[in-house]
């Protein structure tokens, strides 16, 4: 289970998680680009990467800038032909209440997250189709999934990832693209304060960094969220319940009230394969639809 010879941009690989994830790759014998902001950190870890017998080369570029990201996917194809794995890692943290917080500072956290991604997504996007080969991992979080006080700038960020993940997923799969998400828990600079230094020192990157084999190797899943976390991994999922027809009665209304529970009840959920899913169930429910045909009546 090695990577060799895959070529592979993380990033925010300057510190931190990043950093560990580039490491890591390059362990497993892949050809890493190594992005942060700044040319220092960056070059330092490429650095590092070389050192120790592998293959790397530091790019200075906002996740935001374009042209940079651009030019940063023109490199690498210059230097090695194609670019075979994406790692968005790259992120910056705002904390505030809602009440407190400016849209200044919700709008800078959805651009670096959000954007981002996108942006470094779509630089690589037309290659990976063309070579019908392509692993791009989203980094999610806990904080988008399920919320976290104080993160609401951070935490829509995250859970949009989490729909363009289940997008491009779709999008990529007859070209050979996986998309997967990676949701961490890791002590980096955007979790000192948060956690305690004994929580901290168990929450090494290095253990998060693994997931990594799992979301980008040959026989990586698509459309998967995979926790990490303290040598600990778990899978998330979004799912749709049976729930129950009501109608369009005058009291519709009331009636979802009143069958609240039983609307909500868990028991045989599903997790969806494309998100049309909820609507074809809406009108089999209403007789309009036959799932095991998928004719529309």
């Amino acid at each position: 289970m090695t990577l060799d010879g895959r070529i592979a941009i993380v990033t925010g690989a300057g510190s931190g998680l990043g950093r560990s994830h580039a490491l890591y790759l390059a362990r497993k014998g892949a050809h890493v680009v190594v992005n942060d902001l700044s040319s220092e950190p960056a070059e330092r870890v490429a650095e590092e990467i070389r050192s120790a017998g592998g293959e790397a080369i530091a790019f200075a570029a906002s996740v935001t800038d374009e042209d940079g990201v651009a030019s940063m996917a023109e490199r690498t194809l210059d230097r090695w032909g194609r670019i075979d794995i994406l790692v968005n890692n790259a992120g910056i943290l705002r904390d505030r209440t809602f009440a407190k917080m400016s849209l200044d500072d919700f709008r800078l956290v959805v651009e670096v997250h959000l954007m981002g991604a996108a942006i470094c997504t779509k630089a690589v996007w037309e290659q990976m189709r063309a070579q019908n080969y392509g692993r791009v991992v989203m980094t999610t979080s806990s904080s988008g999934l399920y919320g976290n006080f104080g993160q609401s700038n951070y935490g829509a960020a995250k859970m949009a990832l989490v729909g363009l993940m289940q997008t491009l997923a779709l999008e990529g799969e007859k070209y050979g693209i996986r998309v997967n998400c990676l949701a961490p828990t890791a002590a980096t600079q955007m979790t000192r304060g948060v956690l305690s230094d004994e929580s901290l020192a168990a929450l090494d990157p290095a253990l998060v960094s693994p997931a990594l084999l799992a979301l980008v190797g040959e026989e990586a899943p698509t459309r998967a969220i995979l926790c990490a976390g303290a040598g600990h991994f778990a899978r998330a999922s979004i799912t749709l319940s049976p729930g129950c027809h009501i109608g369009a009665g005058a009291e519709a209304g009331e009636e979802l009230v009143r069958r609240w529970k039983e609307v909500s009840d868990r028991e045989g959920e599903v997790v969806p394969a494309y998100g049309f899913t909820q609507a074809e169930r809406e009108l089999a429910s209403a007789g309009l639809f036959d799932p095991v045909t998928a004719v529309q009546h």
